[in-house]
């Protein structure tokens, strides 16, 4: 399994405001409008998943959440692709409307796969990491 941690982001919030975002995945309907139509189709999400067709994969993959330590951390697996992982998102209060997150990102990638994309992989998860830092979690919890 290769293992990619985003670098720990500063969020103004609270981290229970942020679990509660994090932890029911209806709350993606607030950001679908920055989903690329032409890449995903067929979106769908309830409490524990959010289902979806990307473009050149042919079936539809399912992000669910797998455990839940309310207020610290949202664990994730994945159905249907072939690469088995999972991702988790870690939130640690540090002061008031003041929490650090941590996106991790294991996978069993073929060698090659993680050779060429590897650089992207983390790269994305750094920039997951930095949107999520943005979403105003106190005023959606």
């Amino acid at each position: 399994m290769k293992t990619y941690e985003s670098h720990i982001a500063a969020v103004p919030a609270d981290a229970s405001a942020i679990y509660a975002v994090v932890s029911d995945l209806r709350n993606l309907e607030r950001v679908r409008d920055l989903i690329p139509q032409d890449k995903v189709q067929e979106f769908e999400t309830d409490t524990d998943f959010v289902r979806l067709k990307v473009d050149g994969l042919g079936q539809k993959i399912v992000f669910r959440i797998v455990d839940r330590i309310p207020g610290d951390t949202v664990k994730f697996g994945v159905e249907n692709l072939p690469v088995e992982g999972n991702f988790w998102i870690q939130i640690k209060q540090v002061a008031p409307h003041d929490s650090r997150i941590k996106l991790t990102l294991k996978a069993e990638l073929p060698m090659m796969i993680a050779m060429m994309a590897g650089k992207k992989i983390q790269d994305g998860i750094d920039q997951a990491a930095d949107m999520m830092a943005q979403m105003p979690f106190e005023q959606w919890a």
